[in-house]
This record gives structure tokens, C-alpha cells and sequence, in this order.
């Protein structure tokens, strides 16, 4: 059962706050939340490649920490840590995204929603009010229903999209073997792309007859999707298309000749496919390649701002936190979601002076060393 906030007891680990979640939800939605797929060494060597690289602090450079925002897109942001994208996060929270919502917009930290949420899309348009928000897409087998979502998002002032390209069914063996699904939870199953009426036009009959979860299945995801794919998606957008899970240097330049205007290095927190690559290391080749060009957000296994600060090093402009503030939901809503954030921001502060930067730019800066 998820907790009231109490400043005195709220964790400040890591390893603590997973714990405290492990203990406020049910085995099988903590499950869902932390684990990885197949034998989760993604997962696992995400977090575990941070630890080897360490930076050069720098001494008497007189640091104030008068800056540490970011600009992204023409919009300045307070920290170069946003919300990254989580669907179905009423498994831990009856509020769900609604209260990670709230919470960002207090931060004045951008907050990407995920086409899975438990909410729709203009339902959490509304609880993040004023807000700053992106859409984390995931493209369907109709480009009708996708292009439709799209528009939904761009009319309830979503100002960035989020194209998540490394979408397929996973191999999550625990979810599996606890025959869970979030939405078995009370959940009404992909909202989102169920209210859309483009969706409700072209596939209501079939839900009817064959009922929702193989009508969706039918067309969602869509491993098939092509680079030409992003580039008619970006004749029907005004909006910035930030592509989402690029390990692979050909791939970040493929993303930027059809139109993308900003690249997440991401193998999806280790939850999509086992064995490959951690996102930390596939970060310089690609920052190299990409040359400043356009924006490098760096997502999976960030844990601490000593990570950050070694992502931000290593080419990326800012980077999406993901499990940390997830558990914070579960183990005390909005007020929890937003502790985690502010916990981060203070350390990165305090990181800042400690390695006599003043800036983002002095960070990106900073000499990193490869540890044996």
C-alpha cells in the first residue's frame, strides 16, 4: 500500500528507495517495474558500466553553481534531468501517471508521457497544467492511429516528440512467470490508443467481435518501422522528433538524415532485449559521430548525479531518469515522485561545486578516465 510522504524516513539511496517500493506493491507489479529482459544482464550492466569511468574534478576555479540549466529545443529547463517516458504506472500508484505529472510540473522538468500509459494523453495534458510535456510515441502498424495520436498530443500542448524505435515484444521472464499483465491490475488496457477515435472508426467492429487485447495486438506494436517511416512522420509535425533508443553510430546518422532532431542513446532500461550493448558505452562513438549537431539525451541505468555528470561528460546533453522517480511513486505518490527529483538535483548541485564546474559546458568538459 502506497504510503503518506514523510520527510524523515523518505530513502535516499538507491538501493534503499528499491527496497521501500519492493515493500508498498504487490511482488508481481514490483516485477513489472524493476525487471529485465531474459537473464536481465542488460539490466544489470547498465548500471554496472558507469563504474568504469571516473572524471578529474578541478580545484580553485572559484565554481558558484550559478548555472546548471539546459536549453533544449529553444526552452530552458532549471537541470539536465527529465522525466523518462513509463507506461502502466498505475500498477504502483492508483493515481499513476497523473501524479508523476503533477510533480514534474512543480519541478519545471519536462515530462514525457508514454503512449501506454494508464491515462490518456489529454488527461494527463490536464494534470500537468501549465507544464512543461513531450509524447513518447510508440508507432502502430496503422499509420492512420499513429499519426491521429500524434495530433492529440500536438493539440493538448505536448511540445516534443518522443519516436520510441526499439519497440518489440520482450522476453520479460518474470512477468512471465507470474502471468501478469498490468492491466489483470483493474487497469483499462492502452487508453490512449482505445479513445482515439480514429482507432474506435477503423477498429471498433473488431474489438466487438474478437475482442480488444488481439484488435491492438493486431496492429501494435510495429517492429517494421523504417527510417522512411520517420520521414513521412515528419511532414504531418511541427514539433521536435526526438528518436529514441539509438546504440549504434550508422543508426544515429540514418536518424538525423531522415529528420530527427534529437537522439536518446537507450536500450530501454535493459526491459526490450538481453545482451546487448549498456547505453553508456554506445554514448561517445555516438556523440562523436553526431558532432553537436543536435541534442544527445542519454537514457537506462542512471542511478545518482555521479552518473549524470559522467553521461553529461561523455556527449549527452541531458539525460532521463527512469526507475528512481517510479519507485518514488510507489513509495509515495506525487510527494515521493518529487523527492526523488529533488534529491538529484541537490546532489548534482553540490556535485557542481565539488568539481569546480559552473556550467553544463564546464561539466562536458571535465576529463573522464577509463578505469581497469
Amino acid at each position: 500500500m502506497v504510503q503518506k510522504f514523510d520527510e524523515k524516513t523518505f530513502p535516499y539511496s538507491f538501493e534503499e528507495l528499491e527496497k521501500t517500493a519492493a515493500d508498498n506493491v504487490s511482488p508481481e507489479a514490483f516485477d513489472y517495474i524493476q525487471s529485465g529482459s531474459s537473464t536481465e544482464q542488460t539490466l544489470r550492466s547498465n548500471v554496472q558500466a558507469f563504474s568504469k569511468y571516473a572524471f578529474k574534478p578541478r580545484v580553485c576555479v572559484g565554481a558558484k553553481t550559478n548555472d546548471s540549466g539546459v536549453t533544449l529545443f529553444g526552452r530552458s529547463y532549471p537541470y539536465p534531468i527529465l522525466f523518462a517516458p513509463i507506461g502502466n504506472q498505475k500498477v504502483v500508484h492508483p493515481e499513476g501517471e497523473l501524479a508523476s505529472a503533477r510533480a514534474a510540473t512543480r519541478l519545471q522538468v519536462p515530462y514525457i508521457a508514454s503512449t501506454v500509459s494508464s491515462h490518456t494523453i489529454e488527461e494527463i495534458a490536464d494534470a500537468s497544467g501549465d507544464g512543461e510535456r513531450w509524447f513518447q510515441l510508440y508507432a502502430t502498424k496503422d499509420q492512420e492511429v499513429t499519426y491521429s495520436l500524434l495530433k492529440r498530443a500536438e493539440n493538448a500542448g505536448y511540445t516534443a516528440i518522443v519516436l520510441t524505435v526499439d519497440m518489440a515484444s520482450s522476453w520479460r521472464i518474470k512477468d512471465m512467470s507470474n502471468r501478469f499483465l498490468p492491466f489483470s491490475r483493474g487497469q483499462k488496457p492502452y487508453p490512449s490508443i482505445v479513445s482515439d477515435p480514429v482507432f474506435q472508426e477503423k477498429y471498433g467492429a473488431a474489438v466487438t467481435e474478437k475482442g480488444l487485447e488481439p484488435t491492438i495486438r493486431s496492429i501494435f506494436p510495429n517492429p517494421q518501422f523504417s527510417w522512411e517511416d520517420l520521414a513521412e512522420l515528419k511532414k504531418v509535425t511541427k514539433l521536435p522528433v526526438i528518436v529514441k533508443g539509438i546504440l549504434d553510430e550508422e543508426d544515429a546518422l540514418k536518424a538525423i538524415e531522415h529528420g530527427a532532431d534529437g537522439l536518446v542513446v537507450s536500450n530501454h532500461g535493459g526491459r526490450m532485449i538481453d545482451g546487448c550493448i549498456p547505453s553508456i558505452e554506445a554514448l561517445p562513438s555516438i556523440a562523436e559521430v553526431v558532432n553537436k549537431c543536435i541534442p544527445i539525451f542519454l537514457d537506462s541505468g542512471i542511478r545518482s548525479a555521479k552518473d549524470i555528470f559522467i553521461a553529461l561528460a561523455l556527449g549527452a546533453d541531458a539525460v532521463l531518469l527512469g526507475r528512481p522517480f517510479i519507485y518514488g511513486l510507489a513509495v509515495a505518490g506525487e510527494e515521493g515522485v518529487y523527492k526523488v527529483f529533488a534529491n538529484h538535483f541537490e546532489e548534482f548541485r553540490r556535485m557542481m561545486v565539488l568539481c569546480g564546474t559552473n556550467t553544463i559546458e564546464d561539466i562536458k568538459k571535465l576529463k573522464i578516465v577509463e578505469l581497469n
